[in-house]
C-alpha cells in the first residue's frame, strides 16, 4: 500500500506559503508508517519546533491501473475519506532551501493522519463540489471543496499513474485548502467531511 500525496493543489493554499502555481500535479510519497488511525492522539517529535497541519480529502484506490486516461480515472475510486497532512514546515524550508527532497519533514511516523470512515461517491449529491473542513479547539481553522481543486480526482488518478503502477488500497492525499498553521501540545482537532465528523483527536 502506497500513500500518494498531491501539494500545491489549491491556489489560495499556494498563495499563502508564497510557491509557484505549478503546472502538473506535485507528487511525493509517504510510507506505510506514516499512518495515523483510529483517532489516535499525535504526539509533536522532539526534532522540530513547527509542525502544521493540513487537511486533505483522501482517495482509495479500487483496482490496479497504469497509464490510466482521464476519462477511466472515476473507474479506479469509488468512495472518499479524510486525511492530515502533518508537515514539519521549518525542516521542509530548510530542506528546500538547499534544494534537498522534503521526506524529512513529510514522511516522518505518523504524519499521514487518516479517517477510519470512508464515504461512497454515491453518497454525495455532487461528486464534483465535495466539501470539508478542519476545526481547532472547536474554531474552523480550514475549509475546502473539491471543485476548488487545480487538479481534480480523474486528473491526479491519470498523472500519477504515469509514474507509479496504482494498487488496490493506496491512497491519495489530494491536497490541502488555505488556512494551515502550526499545531500545539493539547490541541483538539475535528475534521468534517461535508457534515460528518470523521477525525477526532489530540495533539500531544
Amino acid at each position: 500500500m502506497k500513500i500518494i500525496c498531491i501539494g500545491r493543489n489549491y491556489v489560495a493554499h499556494i498563495q499563502e506559503l508564497k510557491n509557484e502555481i505549478p503546472e502538473e500535479p506535485v507528487i511525493f510519497l509517504k510510507p506505510d508508517s506514516a499512518l495515523l488511525r483510529n483517532n489516535d492522539p499525535f504526539y509533536i517529535p522532539d526534532w522540530t519546533q513547527e509542525v502544521h497541519y493540513e487537511i486533505e480529502l483522501v482517495i482509495k484506490i479500487n483496482r490496479i491501473g497504469k497509464g490510466i486516461e482521464k476519462k477511466f480515472a472515476h473507474r479506479y475510486f469509488d468512495e472518499i475519506g479524510l486525511g492530515i497532512d502533518f508537515t514539519a514546515r521549518d525542516i521542509q524550508n530548510k530542506l528546500k532551501a538547499k534544494g534537498l527532497p522534503w521526506e524529512k519533514a513529510k514522511a516522518f511516523d505518523k504524519a499521514a493522519v487518516l479517517s477510519n470512515t470512508f464515504i461512497p461517491i454515491s453518497d454525495f449529491a455532487n461528486s464534483k463540489a465535495i466539501s470539508f473542513k478542519l476545526d481547532i479547539n472547536g474554531r474552523q481553522v480550514q475549509d475546502g471543496n473539491s471543485e476548488l481543486m487545480m487538479f481534480g480526482f480523474e486528473e491526479i488518478i491519470s498523472n500519477v499513474s504515469k509514474y507509479f503502477t496504482l494498487k488496490m488500497g493506496d491512497l491519495i492525499y489530494t491536497g490541502t485548502p488555505a488556512g494551515v498553521g502550526a499545531v500545539q501540545i493539547g490541541d483538539h482537532l475535528e475534521g468534517y467531511l461535508d457534515d460528518r465528523k470523521l477525525l477526532d483527536f489530540m495533539i500531544k
